[in-house]
């Protein structure tokens, strides 16, 4: 039986090539790209990767704890895996994002891809572009044509004004401009309010059935995470209310499977969106859409964050039996967030051909590092091994 003899843990952080504005961190632009990267390695050497966004450097004294949890268990044993996971979920901290780790290691040791152990198959995907910022209806419809013209055929836009008529005129608009051409989505992303820098709007349940009306009214494909992500009774009846458009959401529900699972049974939206690194995992993540499809539901998994992630969730995706039953997102908000900087230390990117991803057959979770990329932009914090540790809290520093 194999066991994790080794890990590593890393602060990957890398310049954006032009200021990123996302929709959804409202205040100053962003310039860079970060996220916690971790290596696995088994005692016969296979190794898995994972990875989950950064603010800063808020869990750079996490080493200690993982190490003690999953230095020398089997990582093939899902159910213990996400257990000793479960440990540190006890103490606040969520790190469902390192049970892909574990599955890549899977795959590699039995020389398949994640998703065919779950029973799936690597399959080309319907890709739609996934804008992440607000823009000026006439800048917003100059994006769509491009996004056209590189051979998607669906766009999802950012709204996020104080002015309900501001957001409606920039999906109308949009929307009617690319109509028979081009579908549109909309993000509200109102499922949590990040306003430590910038004051934000706050939607209610008569906003956002007037926005899904005046939807519906222009063919929008989806409306995204319309009310916070806490509103259960909310989110039921304004889905239950928009018969036109689907309601989609739940990409960050960090109480995983169990909050979902309530989710899904209650009617919450019409199209479920987790994300495996912040719901869970893989393993909960493929069940919500098992317990999607026994109720109806879509599906389609939230990628927003870096590639590892984007490798991941393209992973449940295809385990999922949802492939292209909704189009997967591919996050792409260019000049300042392209697939070149969200992949920085992939050793191949995730590109498409005409909006279509051809998923790699490769083991595990398909990736592969870059050692040189990661050698450059980022910095190991934390490495241990079953017999000795070494915490490095000096490369974070500045």
């Amino acid at each position: 039986m194999a066991v994790i003899d080794h890990l590593s843990l890393y602060f990957v952080q890398a310049p954006l090539p032009a200021p990123f504005s996302p929709a959804w961190v409202p205040g100053p632009p962003r310039r860079t790209l970060q996220f916690y990267l971790v290596r696995l390695r088994t005692d016969e050497g296979v190794e898995g990767w994972s990875a989950f966004p950064a603010v800063g450097r808020e869990r750079a004294g996490m080493g200690d704890w993982i190490a003690n949890l999953l230095l020398g268990i089997d990582p093939t044993d899902n159910d213990l895996v996400r257990e000793r996971i479960g440990v540190m979920a006890v103490q606040g901290v969520h790190n469902g994002w390192l049970e892909p780790a574990c599955w890549d290691i899977a795959g590699r040791m039995a020389g398949r891809p994640v998703c065919e152990l779950l029973g799936g198959r690597a399959e080309p995907v319907i890709l739609y572009a996934s804008s992440g910022e607000v823009m000026e209806p006439a800048a917003r419809i100059d994006e769509a044509w491009q996004r056209h013209e590189e051979g998607f055929r669906t766009l999802k836009i950012r709204v996020h004004d104080f002015d309900e008529a501001v957001d409606i005129a920039q999906v109308q608009a949009v929307a009617r401009a690319m109509e028979g051409r081009m579908r549109i989505a909309v993000d509200c992303n109102q499922a949590f309010r990040l306003t430590h820098l910038a004051p934000a709007p706050r939607w209610d349940i008569a906003r956002a059935r007037r926005f899904a009306d005046a939807c519906a009214e222009v063919g929008v494909a989806w409306i995204e995470e319309p009310l916070h992500m806490s509103r259960f009774e909310d989110m039921a009846a304004l889905t239950a209310h928009s018969t036109r458009v689907p309601i989609a959401g739940g990409e960050l529900h960090t109480a995983g499977l169990p909050e979902l699972r309530h989710m899904v049974e209650r009617g919450c939206y019409h199209i479920f969106q987790p994300d495996a690194v912040w719901t869970g995992g893989i393993t909960d993540t493929v069940e919500v859409a098992r317990l999607c499809r026994e109720h109806g539901r879509g599906f389609t998994p939230h990628t927003w964050s870096n590639g590892f992630g984007f490798g991941v969730n393209l992973q449940v995706l295809l385990a999922s039996g949802f492939a292209n039953e909704h189009p997967f997102e591919y996050p792409l908000s260019p000049p300042g967030w392209t697939a070149a900087v969200r992949d920085v230390v992939l050793a191949t990117p995730w590109r498409h051909e005409r909006g279509v991803l051809h998923p790699p057959d490769a083991p595990g979770l398909g990736m592969s590092v870059d050692e040189d990329a990661l050698a450059r932009f980022g910095r190991c914090f934390f490495s241990a091994d079953r017999v000795s540790r070494h915490w490095m809290p000096e490369v974070l520093r500045d």
